[in-house]
């Protein structure tokens, strides 16, 4: 019996555009497996890929995800991930993350792989741009991202469903991490008052969806962060103590 690792393969595989005598030369599996697999046959451990209504793939409960995993995944996708449909239906999740910071690049990695262990991580860098695209394939992201959809994210309402709700407010930390990993920064401000020079370390959140910035406060406001809204986008968090706060868990980002 074939594993389910095995069959999100061929299925991503398959969204790329390679025909089923290609994904057999590439993964060793018959061609005849291949071909009943893309048609919609069984899942391996007997699961169908209509199991799911919603997303048309095997059987699966959003809620039970990792929730430390899910969490930073969600931020990084509200601030720079994008959802796309492939052939087949299949989607593909896609975080842009700069690749002067390896250790947010693994961490992404890691969340994607924690979320769905049966999957691919696909880690691609752009040439000629500062930018790697870490991605997934699976028809299960219908489910675990709801918020996806036709156009930009500031296009249309973001909101968040209960049960994201409930790991949001549960990993809090975890969240914001992701949002600022994705959309933020830590930087050192510097100001002239009558005169004087002054110099202070200041994260900014910037995101043009006024939802998405609205998750980002009320996870502030839930650990006692004071944050302030800068103009029509950005987000600034600036006094010492919630500067020095975001700083026990967000790591590098500066």
């Amino acid at each position: 019996m074939r594993s389910r690792a095995e069959v999100e393969m061929v299925l991503a595989l398959a969204a790329e555009g390679l025909n089923n005598c290609e994904i057999a030369r590439q993964t060793g599996i018959p061609r005849r497996t291949v071909r009943d697999w893309v048609r919609g046959g069984r899942l391996a451990g007997g699961l169908g890929r209509g199991d799911c209504q919603r997303c048309g793939g095997p059987f699966h409960d959003p809620p039970a995800v990792p929730a430390r995993d899910y969490a930073y995944l969600l931020g990084l996708y509200l601030g720079d991930g994008t959802i796309t449909r492939s052939r087949r239906d299949v989607l593909r999740l896609r975080i842009a993350l700069d690749s002067r910071y390896p250790e947010i690049i693994a961490a992404c990695a890691r969340a994607m792989r924690g979320v769905l262990s049966s999957s691919k991580i696909l880690v691609q860098r752009r040439l000629s741009e500062n930018c790697v695209n870490v991605g997934v394939y699976s028809r299960q992201l219908a489910c675990l991202i709801p918020q996806h959809g036709s156009g930009r994210k500031h296009e249309r309402p973001i909101r968040l469903e209960r049960w994201q709700e409930t790991i949001a407010y549960t990993e809090v930390e975890a969240l914001l991490r992701g949002l600022i990993h994705s959309d933020g920064c830590r930087h050192l401000n510097r100001v002239f008052v009558r005169g004087k020079r002054y110099v202070y370390p200041r994260y900014n959140f910037s995101n043009h969806s006024a939802d998405i910035r609205g998750i980002f406060t009320a996870a502030c406001d839930r650990l006692g962060i004071e944050s302030s809204q800068m103009n029509a986008t950005n987000v600034s968090v600036a006094r010492r103590a919630s500067v020095a706060q975001l700083d026990e868990f967000v790591g590098s980002k500066w």
